[in-house]
């Protein structure tokens, strides 16, 4: 199946297209402003799109939904197809199943592929972890060079499986590395497949892949959710999974769109201060959260537009609750990375009843967090059988 993606268009003003290459990675040169850059989407010929397209069954590679998404021309490594579990009420949408155990790999697929189809001699990330060992998985499997600008706060682990597929890492303090990448951008020719913009647009392909989402959990339950409740940091995620929901109603398949809720860092929130303030984006000071990998000061106008056009809306949530959401969801056999479990700790913190399925993004494994592996082993001395009851009793 061939890509039926036709034009880049403007979030700023849906009247305004461009063509699909090159990608504009700045946003919308003709809406955006100093202080607000307008993000662009890619449209499709939606009457081209077979009708047996949705008949299959979610599986790996995003292949399976090409007519829908740009032209992919890097490899896959399997991504997507994650399961969907049932627990306690809600449904977990488990990205951790990932090949680099993280959601980022539906993003990359399609982000590097735009790198490959502009001809670039590599591409280029700002990333605190996870995106960034996803685009070198990616760029590496494509045969591409990675370069990664980490942040000196990422754990030394996450920095590790970044190099583990052969990118350039280079560590710098956070507020560096933007000014760095855009440096490589224009110096070097490098792909960026990550933010350059004084708020958020990120690349106008990368919500192509996370909409693919939309699609599995649609087929999983047979139906279209009542709510979906989603980490968010620039709220990417957010954007393309309601937008892949807009689609299925675009095309006849499903009735109705469910609300979506931007659950962040109570540190941080630019989506949630953007929605209750009734700004088109907003930039926020942070504070200290463990959810390093969501914990964003900048926001962007997508994340914004999905909340207000589903009815949803942006929850806080504090790092006792994603604590308490991380423990109880590992308790369950579900281990993830504390910023992937804010999708259930915010439905947790909300309270609120739905006329219909609840699904909870998470987005990580819990390999991915702060501290993991340093923590002391001890070694137990003869202990008997006694002992180990004494301490399963304890637990």
């Amino acid at each position: 199946m061939k890509s039926l993606a036709t034009v880049q268009r403007s979030l700023g003003d849906p009247s305004l297209t461009y063509p699909l290459l090159p990608p504009l990675t700045r946003g919308c040169p003709q809406t955006g402003t100093d202080e607000l850059a307008q993000p662009l989407e890619v449209d499709y010929d939606y009457d081209a799109v077979p009708a047996t397209l949705f008949d299959q069954e979610p599986g790996p590679d995003l292949a399976r939904w090409a007519p829908l998404l740009p032209p992919l021309l890097a490899p896959t490594l399997g991504e997507g197809g994650t399961p969907l579990i049932e627990y306690d009420g809600v449904y977990i949408k488990d990205e951790s199943r990932n090949p680099t155990w993280s959601h980022k790999d539906r993003l990359n697929r399609v982000t590097v592929s735009a790198a490959l189809a502009a001809g670039a001699p590599g591409v280029v990330v700002a990333s605190s972890g996870n995106h960034g060992a996803s685009a070198a998985a990616y760029a590496a499997r494509a045969g591409l060079p990675a370069v990664v600008i980490a942040s000196a706060e990422s754990p030394p682990a996450v920095q590790t499986f970044v190099r583990s597929y052969g990118a350039t890492v280079l560590t710098v303090a956070a507020e560096q590395r933007w000014p760095l990448l855009r440096d490589i951008v224009d110096n070097l020719g490098y792909h960026p497949v990550s933010n350059q913009t004084v708020t958020h647009t990120g690349h106008p392909y990368g919500p192509e892949g996370y909409k693919t989402v939309a699609y599995e959990v649609f087929l999983q339950l047979g139906r279209v959710p009542a709510a979906v409740f989603a980490p968010s940091g620039y709220a990417e995620l957010l954007f393309g999974v309601w937008k892949g929901f807009v689609e299925l109603r675009r095309l006849g398949l499903a009735g109705s769109v469910p609300a979506v809720f931007a659950c962040e860092p109570a540190a941080g929130g630019p989506t949630t201060r953007a929605v209750a303030t009734g700004a088109p984006a907003a930039i926020v000071e942070t504070g200290e959260s463990a959810a390093y990998s969501i914990l964003c000061e900048v926001g962007g106008r997508r994340g914004v537009l999905a909340v207000e056009g589903s009815g949803g809306a942006g929850v806080l949530v504090d790092d006792v609750a994603l604590s308490r959401a991380q423990r109880e969801l590992a308790g369950a056999g579900l281990w993830y990375e504390i910023s992937g479990v804010a999708g259930y700790a915010g439905y947790r913190a909300l309270g609120r009843e739905f006329d219909g399925p609840v699904v909870c993004i998470a987005t990580s494994s819990g390999f991915k967090d702060l501290g993991v592996g340093q923590t002391p082993v001890t070694v137990s001395d003869n202990p008997t059988w006694r002992d180990v009851q004494a301490e399963v009793e304890r637990r």
